[in-house]
């Protein structure tokens, strides 16, 4: 798995030796040194991924894939891609005031 495009934040493949996940991770570990996820490569994927240790400032709130999603609804404990997906969600957490009734799918 070293050098294949995705960062391993894990030993033995984030360290020194395997040269940070054969470079894999060297960007990451430049970008966030206090993310402390194994699933780096989640990290600014393009999905926002609303959970700790993805959804913090030592992850840059998922590399940034999470900005929207967080100035929009700051209290929301639902997951993201569910959000405003055009379905409504007729349960807690996504149907609340917090999550804007679904991102707006279960307004009338």
């Amino acid at each position: 798995w070293l050098g294949d495009g995705f960062c391993y934040n894990i030993a033995p493949y984030n360290t020194a030796a395997c040269g940070w996940d054969g470079g894999d991770c060297v960007e990451f570990n430049r970008l966030y040194p206090d993310c402390d996820t194994p699933n780096a490569y989640l990290i600014g994927n393009g999905f926002c991924h609303n959970w700790a240790p993805h959804n913090t400032a030592a992850c840059g709130y998922d590399g940034g894939d999470c900005a929207e999603f967080n100035r929009l609804y700051p209290d929301c404990d639902a997951i993201a891609y569910l959000i405003g997906n055009g379905k409504c969600d007729n349960y807690a957490p996504n149907n609340t005031t917090a999550c804007g009734y679904d991102g707006g799918d279960c307004l009338p």
